[in-house]
């Protein structure tokens, strides 16, 4: 059966508290719903400090948005150690999931297009994040629950492996895990963030470990704040994905202050493949 053509929207760190331009987040928001998105996915920091009025502010712009939303918590939505040590520890999602989503691995599905989403920020890390195996083992089922020809999405804040275009960067704890099981899943796309910087590659995996031998990863800039990095300083970034048939395109869309609207940055196309 030919793949359903689909369009989803991949944001990440938000970070409320550090809005970059007040007119970021309206124009944001018109583009996503202008562009027939039939999937916003968010990949944490919605919030700088965890604080409620920045989780009441990212839950607004959640809700200005017409598609449906899949989003996962990052590092700076949960509690701090030194100012809630015992929530950091014991409930450190408690404000996310009053306010944002109860479930903090969300699972989406329609015709040609499948989401998972782990939760790889705990209250026992810092920010290099962690993720649980029996969260790994309920993705793998979700995807297994999937037609051959669905495109498959999973999500999560921080990264599964060391990008070297990246420099120095932390990776999850249990990464190994988890990529070996998304590439079982033939997980097509992984969308992360963390890093404030975007970029989008292609990632070689062994063939002996069985499913897909390239998996794409998409790293996102700040879509909102003002905590670019290196070469992305100062530059807010989301990404598009488009997916036609055997191919999609990972098009990395940039706010430019003069127009107060996104412009496309850069564009990249992948076919997909079981070989």
């Amino acid at each position: 059966m030919e793949p359903a053509s689909r369009t989803l929207a991949h944001l990440s760190d938000i970070h409320f508290g550090k809005i970059a331009d007040e007119r970021v987040v309206g124009a944001l928001v018109e583009e996503v719903n202008a562009a027939a998105v039939d999937l916003v996915v968010v990949s944490g920091d919605l919030t700088q400090r965890a604080r409620r009025h920045e989780f009441r502010a990212a839950r607004a712009m959640l809700d200005a948005f017409e598609p449906p939303v899949v989003v996962v918590p990052g590092n700076h939505d949960v509690r701090a150690w030194w100012h809630h040590p015992v929530d950091r520890l014991w409930r450190p999602s408690k404000r996310f999931r009053k306010y944002i989503a109860d479930d903090t691995t969300p699972a989406f599905a329609i015709d040609g297009l499948a989401a998972f989403g782990l939760n790889s920020a705990h209250g026992w890390t810092i920010k290099g994040g962690r993720i649980r195996s029996r969260h790994v083992a309920e993705m793998e089922a979700f995807f297994a629950e999937q037609p051959p020809e669905t495109f498959r999405v999973l999500t999560l804040h921080h990264h599964l492996l060391h990008l070297d275009a990246l420099g120095d960067h932390d990776v999850s704890r249990n990464a190994r895990a988890a990529l070996d099981a998304a590439q079982r899943a033939n997980v097509d796309l992984v969308l992360c963030g963390h890093l404030h910087r975007s970029h989008v590659q292609l990632v070689e995996l062994p063939v002996e470990a069985g499913g897909r031998t390239g998996l794409v990863i998409a790293s996102a800039g700040t879509a909102t704040s003002s905590r670019g990095r290196g070469s992305n300083k100062g530059i807010n970034f989301y990404n598009r994905v488009e997916i036609e048939g055997a191919a999609f395109t990972v098009a990395e869309r940039q706010f430019d202050p003069a127009s107060g609207g996104f412009e496309e940055a850069r564009r990249t196309t992948f076919e997909r493949s079981l070989s």
